[in-house]
């Protein structure tokens, strides 16, 4: 307990789902935090590490169920850490992994409130990993590249680069894009990716009830709708995919 400062917030990372994967670091703020916000990925067996001393805070995002917007769950934050020694964010993955970590601590230290980030093990690395796919791999991958898959489909310049990451990058791995996954094989393959480009998608990643499915650029729409593969998931598309079948336990 001596190296938690009290009056501050602490931006952790609960890690994909598995508890195994949780830091000392983090089960220790959780086990002494006199509150935690947490958001809706955190599996039971995280929340479970919260002290019971602790008020516990739901502050989840799911596409088109938010609890509150960005700025109420960040002004919440700033009250409770002018109430609270130890005030807990928990978010899912890292903090800064396409979790708005660094805007919250922006805000905060904006604020005048001290901030902790925590790092916790992304999904996008966990969830390829426990389904046996090594994002690198010397003879099939030396460059990955992480993006989000969540952005409208109508949004006004997308920022992201469709075009430049087909040939930037052997790897990608998709962050929130199963409901954009046509939109995303289409910039793929007008790109210049051969639609026999093997793609991975990796649900609950981590969980007991992982699920996976396999395809490439040409089937995985279809494939999507026929198996009626829901979010969330993690996409991984580049060669490496075929490693799987001789390094899945």
């Amino acid at each position: 307990m001596s190296y938690i400062t009290p009056g501050k917030v602490y931006l952790v990372g609960a890690g994909p789902g598995d508890p195994g994967l949780m830091t000392l670091r983090g089960k220790t703020l959780l086990e002494h935090a006199n509150v935690v916000v947490y958001d809706a990925l955190v599996s039971p067996a995280i929340l479970s590490m919260i002290g019971a001393q602790a008020v516990q805070i739901y502050g989840g995002k799911r596409s088109g169920r938010h609890s509150a917007p960005q700025a109420e769950i960040t002004q919440q934050l700033i009250q409770l850490a002018q109430e609270h020694a130890v005030v807990v964010r928990l978010k899912g993955g890292d903090p800064f992994m396409f979790g708005r970590g660094g805007e919250e601590m922006a805000d905060l230290i904006a604020a005048g409130v001290p901030v902790e980030v925590v790092p916790g093990v992304t999904s996008g690395i966990a969830a390829p990993a426990y389904a046996g796919i090594p994002l690198t791999h010397r003879d099939y991958s030396s460059s990955v590249a992480f993006i989000t898959g969540h952005e409208a489909v109508d949004k006004y310049r997308p920022s992201v680069n469709w075009q430049a990451l087909a040939k930037g990058a052997e790897t990608l791995v998709v962050y929130m894009g199963v409901q954009n996954l046509g939109r995303i094989v289409e910039e793929l393959l007008q790109a210049g990716r051969s639609p026999d480009t093997p793609v991975a998608l990796v649900r609950w990643g981590t969980l007991p009830e992982q699920t996976e499915l396999f395809a490439t650029l040409a089937t995985v729409v279809t494939q999507i709708q026929v198996q009626d593969f829901q979010p969330p998931a993690v996409a991984v598309i580049g060669e490496v995919v075929n490693l799987r079948q001789h390094l899945k336990p």
